[in-house]
Order: C-alpha cells, then sequence, then structure tokens
C-alpha cells in the first residue's frame, strides 16, 4: 500500500477551494461540484497521511453540513465509473464481508466524520424503478465498485461496535444512534441490524431524559425503535423485552414533544402486533393517554396519532378477559399486585382455566419463583400459588405433584419480608389444604 501523488488538476482545483469564504465555496460546487468530489474521493483513496485525510474529510464535512443535498454530487453520472465509497474501505474480505479503513483504523476524528460523511452519501444514492442501486454499479461498469449492500453491512458492524463498546467515552454511542436513525429507513439496514443482535443495544438507552444532550440521544434511539417496528421480525423481541415497560415510563414522563409523539406512533405501530396491546393495556397506557390528550401539544399527527391509539387500546379491553391478562403478566414475567390477584371472584370464577394446556400458567409461577431475582414477582407468585391450592379442589396435590413445596420453603428464608410472609402462608396451605386454608389470613 503505497502513497501516491495529487494530480495536477487536483491540485489546482484543491488550491482554489482552500481557505476561502462559505460563499465562494458554495459557488465553486455549484460551477463544478463533481469535479471537486472527484478531487477529494482521489486525495482519500490514495493519501495515507493522517493530517490530509483529517483535513479533507473537514472539507467534506463542511460542504455537506451547510448543505446535505451536496451528497448527491457523489452519485452525479460524470462519476459512474468512481468508486467513492472506496476510500473508506480496505479491499479485503472476511467472511465474505468488506473490512472499513477509515471507520475502523483511523483516529475517533476520521472514524467519526467518515461514518457522518458515508451515511449522508448513501442516503442520498438515486433510486430507480427495480430498486436502489449505488454509484457505479451500472451493468456497462468495467470496474467490480463496492456494492452498496457491502458499505451498508459495514457499517452496521461499526455502528454495532460502537453500542458494545465506544471507541469515544461520550461521543461514542451519540455518533452511532444518530447514524443509526438516518440509515434504518433501509431494508438491508434493518436486517442486519437485527442478524447483528443490535435491538437489544437499544433497550438500555430507552429512559426518562433531563439534559438537552440526553433528551436528543433518547429521541434518535425512539426513532430507531420506531423504523425497527416497521419490520416484522423485530415484533417478537420488542414485545419479549423490556422495550415496552421503558417506553412506556418515557411517555409517561416526558415534555418533549418531539419524544412523546415518536414514542406514541411506535405504540401505534405495535398495538394489533402479536401480545403488544395487551402489553400496553397492563402498563397503564390508556390512562396515560388521557393524560396526554388533556395537554396542549401543536402536533397535528401527534393528536391523531392520540385519538387512534387511544381506540385501539378500548378495542384490546373490551377483548381481553380477566384471566386473558393475568395469563399475559404471568407468561410475561411481570407479576405485580394487580387488582385481580386479590379478588375473590377472580379465583372462584377462573381456576378451572389453570388446567388449561396441563396447567401451564401454575409451571410457569413455579418457574418464576426459581428464576426471578426481583422480589416482587417471588411474593406475588407465591401469594398465587397459595390462592390455587384454595380455590381449586385438588390444588394441593397438583401443586406437590409438581414438586412446588421445595421452592417455597427455600423462599422462607428469603431477605424480603414480602416474600417470606407470602412464601410462609403458601406452606401453610399446602399442609393444611382448602379445608382450613380459607381460615388464613391475607
Amino acid at each position: 500500500m503505497t502513497t501516491k501523488l495529487i494530480s495536477g488538476t487536483g491540485l489546482q482545483l484543491l488550491r482554489r477551494f482552500d481557505n476561502r469564504a462559505e460563499s465562494v465555496r458554495a459557488q465553486l460546487l455549484d460551477d463544478d461540484g463533481p469535479a471537486y468530489v472527484q478531487v477529494f474521493v482521489s486525495i482519500l483513496r490514495d493519501i495515507f497521511k493522517e493530517q490530509t485525510v483529517e483535513y479533507v474529510l473537514a472539507l467534506i464535512d463542511e460542504m455537506l453540513t451547510a448543505n446535505p443535498k451536496r451528497a448527491r454530487l457523489f452519485h452525479d453520472k460524470s462519476l459512474a465509473n468512481e468508486d467513492t465509497y472506496e476510500p473508506f474501505l480496505i479491499k479485503l474480505t472476511i467472511h465474505n464481508l468488506s473490512t472499513f479503513r477509515l471507520l475502523w483504523k483511523g483516529n475517533w476524528f476520521i472514524q467519526e466524520k467518515s461514518c457522518k460523511i458515508l451515511a449522508l452519501i448513501v442516503s442520498a444514492r438515486p433510486k430507480t424503478q427495480n430498486g436502489v442501486v449505488a454509484n457505479g454499479e451500472a451493468s456497462n461498469s468495467k470496474t467490480k465498485l463496492t456494492t452498496i449492500d457491502a458499505v451498508l453491512r459495514g457499517l452496521v458492524e461499526w455502528l454495532c461496535t460502537q453500542l458494545k463498546k465506544p471507541y469515544h467515552p461520550s461521543r461514542g454511542i451519540p455518533t452511532a444512534i444518530n447514524c443509526l436513525a438516518a440509515l434504518l429507513k433501509e431494508p438491508v439496514v434493518r436486517s442486519s441490524f437485527v442478524q447483528a443482535d443490535g435491538v437489544k443495544l437499544l433497550i438500555p438507552l430507552i429512559c426518562p431524559a433531563s439534559t438537552q444532550k440526553s433528551i436528543q440521544l433518547l429521541y434518535e434511539t425512539c426513532l430507531c425503535v420506531w423504523l425497527l417496528s416497521y419490520y416484522e421480525p423485530v415484533i417478537e423481541y420488542l414485545a419479549t423485552s423490556r422495550a415496552l415497560p421503558r417506553l412506556v415510563d418515557v411517555v409517561r414522563s416526558s415534555t418533549k414533544e418531539k419524544v412523546v409523539r415518536v414514542v406514541v406512533l411506535t405504540f401505534r405501530n405495535l398495538l394489533s402486533k402479536g401480545t403488544c396491546g395487551a402489553q400496553m393495556v397492563d402498563l397503564g397506557l390508556p390512562q396515560i393517554i388521557q393524560s396526554l390528550k388533556a395537554q396542549a401539544w401543536s402536533d397535528e399527527d401527534l393528536l391523531e396519532a392520540l385519538n387512534q391509539l387511544e381506540d385501539g387500546l378500548k378495542d384490546d379491553i373490551k377483548k381481553l378477559s380477566s384471566f386473558d391478562k393475568y395469563k399475559q403478566e404471568v407468561l410475561l414475567g411481570h407479576l405485580d399486585w394487580s387488582p385481580m390477584h386479590k379478588d375473590p371472584l377472580f379465583w372462584r370464577d377462573n381456576i378451572t382455566c389453570f388446567e388449561e394446556n396441563d396447567f401451564q400458567i401454575l409451571r410457569v409461577l413455579i418457574t418464576i419463583m426459581d428464576s426471578s431475582n426481583d422480589p416482587r414477582p417471588l411474593a406475588v407468585a407465591c401469594f398465587d400459588i397459595s390462592q390455587f391450592i384454595q380455590h381449586h379442589p385438588a390444588g394441593r396435590v397438583i401443586v406437590n405433584d409438581l414438586k412446588a413445596k421445595e421452592r417455597v420453603m427455600k423462599l422462607m428464608n428469603h431477605e424480603s419480608a414480602e416474600v417470606t410472609k407470602n412464601a410462609l402462608l403458601c406452606i401453610q396451605r399446602l399442609f393444611l389444604g382448602a379445608k382450613y386454608a380459607r381460615f388464613l389470613q391475607v
């Protein structure tokens, strides 16, 4: 890998552009934009001196920041045989993926600028009736150029690396999220991000924010989740992870209109998907929607989405019986002291439902006692099993057959008083049976 010299024409154009006022540079780009792009690309491809690379990246960044539409210059017809992506890539293939040069091997300044520039160039590429075509991928091209899929997959790999272990302590994650929010409309990016197990990296970032910087990061993270909510393979993960409870916490506490809007639009997308609607009801979203509607929002799209979400949640409430909601709570492991747990009518009317699928719900409750580290679900699981023993004619025998007694006995030594109290109640009912269990205090 050797450094080449800048051509005479390239040097002349660079001198004409260097140290000029923004208005002068704008005129030069309007008159001869593709020629300047070709010079910038050739320098990044052929020159490896770090200071030179930083300088040219700064020029491109300033040019695109002043007018993002200039990214289209990289796809000008006169550059049909110019690989505008090559400077950001080493011609090295590992596991069928191209490895990025400037993104991976440069210092943070080079990586950050390269990420931003590359995302803008990719987003500005021309569309065709048959799909999206990257610059230089025309059938009459004699040179094999970097494919857009390789660029997008490489970008996703770098973004996931930043989210896992950021190269810069304060700017690594915000830069990655900002770039991801711009690229997730691309089907290839969505599928690559999901395949890289990137969705779980977003969940911890969904939390109420106070500072302006953290609000922007929260907004862009929620924007990523909204874009992913259109992608069917992501739905199940969003439904079974902590994504929905975290989004509910955000929309409950946020006063920033753009944050509320993107979260509400995400809820609207997910409402009819799988168990999402039932979860929203259990998480108290209908009451939050009522509160949000009472506030003075200026965004008409937000007001419309709130009304649609409210109507959809009403339909879900009508569809869900109390046992359906209880079952959903147990299967998700989100046990809490909702009213049905201590409602005698609930247990009397639904006790036979526990026999479904070979006592599936009862088995899950027992599993929760084994696996949960949270005192609240442990306490509720013990209480519910004690209720089953009391209300089911064969409750005591069934619970013993499922080997629940040993698990409950262990919880009697738990550090939480709430857990020990309900574990004791469960053991008492196991020993006394249904005939005497009703006399125990709850």
